[in-house]
C-alpha cells in the first residue's frame, strides 16, 4: 500500500499516524515494507505568495494527490480535513477518519497575552478569512496581513517580530510536539474552528474494496459523522475560501451539539447558531443551522 501526502512536517506526521494505525489494526500491513509514504507536491504548496482566494481555493492542497489516487499510483490519500473541498472528484470518497484531536485554534504571540490584551494596531498574520473575520469582529483596531506557509514558517514570523501574533490549529501543533509554542488556546465561543479542523481524513477510490476493508478497521465513526455534518453545513452555504464560515459538531452519550458561523469578511456581521439533538440527527441539524444563518444574513 502507498500513502500519498503533502510534504510538510505536519502532513508527514499525519501520514505516519495513519501508517501506524493500519499496521496496528491489520496484520497484513504490519511488516516494515508493507506501507510506503509518497510525497506529492501540490499547487497550494508551490504558490505561497498570494492568498488562496486568488489562486483557486483550498482544493489546491488536494488536487495533485487526488490525481495520483485516481491514476492508481497511490492507494490512499491522507488529508487534514479542513483542507478538503466539500465536493470530491467522481470515484473518490473519504472512507475513514482517525480520532479527532483538539479542534480549537491556538494563538501564537506575546506570552500571557489574550487577544483582548494585544495593543491597538498590533499586526495579526493569517491567510484564513474565518480567523480574520472573527478577529475583526472582536478587535477592529488590529491590523491583519496575509500570512501563508507551514507551521514552522509562521512560528518564525512571530519570533522575528514580523507580526505580533498568528493562529494555528492546536491539533497540528500537538502532532508536531509544538503545542508549548502557543500562549493561548481559544475556546469555540471565542473563535469557532474551521470545518473539519483537528481531523485526519483518509481518501480512497470507491471501487478499491481491499483498501476500503483495511480502512474500515481504523475508522473512528463519531469523528467521521461529526466532520460529515460540518461539511454538510459548509456545502449548504456554498462555502469557499471567499466566505468566512466555521462549524463544530461534537458528540457525547448519543447526543450532538452543532455550532455554526457565517460572517462578513470585515467582521461587521457575524451570525452564529447552536443546535442540540440526537447524534443520528447530526446532518439534519447541520442543514437547519445553515438555513438559520443564511436567513439571518439575508
Amino acid at each position: 500500500m502507498t500513502i500519498g501526502t503533502r510534504g510538510s512536517p505536519l502532513a508527514l506526521a499525519q501520514a505516519e499516524m495513519v501508517r501506524r494505525a493500519l499496521a496496528a489494526a491489520c496484520p497484513e500491513l504490519a511488516e516494515p515494507d508493507a506501507v510506503a509514504v509518497r510525497v506529492i507536491r501540490t499547487s497550494g504548496d508551490r504558490f505561497l505568495d498570494r492568498p488562496l482566494t486568488e489562486i483557486g481555493g483550498k482544493g489546491l492542497f488536494t488536487k495533485e494527490i487526488e490525481e495520483a489516487l485516481l491514476a492508481g499510483e497511490i492507494q490512499v490519500a491522507v488529508h487534514s480535513m479542513k483542507d478538503v473541498p466539500t465536493e470530491l472528484p467522481a470515484g473518490l470518497e473519504i472512507a475513514a477518519c482517525l480520532p479527532r484531536a483538539d479542534p480549537r485554534d491556538a494563538m501564537i504571540g506575546p506570552a500571557d497575552t489574550a487577544l483582548a490584551g494585544l495593543p491597538a494596531g498590533a499586526v495579526i498574520g493569517t491567510a484564513s478569512l474565518r480567523r480574520a473575520a472573527q478577529v475583526r469582529a472582536m478587535r477592529p483596531d488590529l491590523r491583519i496581513v496575509n500570512l501563508r506557509g507551514n507551521v514552522q514558517t509562521r512560528l518564525r514570523k512571530v519570533r522575528e517580530g514580523a507580526i505580533t501574533a498568528t493562529f494555528l490549529a492546536a491539533a497540528g501543533l500537538e502532532r508536531l510536539g509544538l503545542l508549548g509554542e502557543a500562549n493561548r488556546l481559544l475556546d469555540a465561543e471565542e473563535m469557532l474552528p474551521a470545518v473539519g479542523q483537528g481531523a485526519i481524513g483518509i481518501e480512497v477510490r470507491s471501487d478499491d474494496r481491499r483498501t476500503l476493508d483495511f480502512l474500515a478497521r481504523i475508522d473512528h465513526l463519531d469523528t467521521r459523522l461529526c466532520v460529515e455534518a460540518e461539511r454538510v453545513f459548509l456545502a449548504a452555504l456554498d462555502g469557499s475560501c471567499r466566505t468566512p464560515i466555521a462549524a463544530l459538531c461534537e458528540m457525547a452519550d448519543g447526543s450532538v451539539r452543532f455550532r455554526g458561523l457565517l460572517a462578513e469578511p470585515d467582521g461587521s456581521r457575524v451570525h452564529r447558531v447552536q443546535l442540540r439533538g440526537e447524534a443520528a440527527a447530526a446532518r439534519r441539524l447541520a442543514l437547519e443551522a445553515a438555513r438559520m444563518v443564511r436567513s439571518e444574513a439575508s
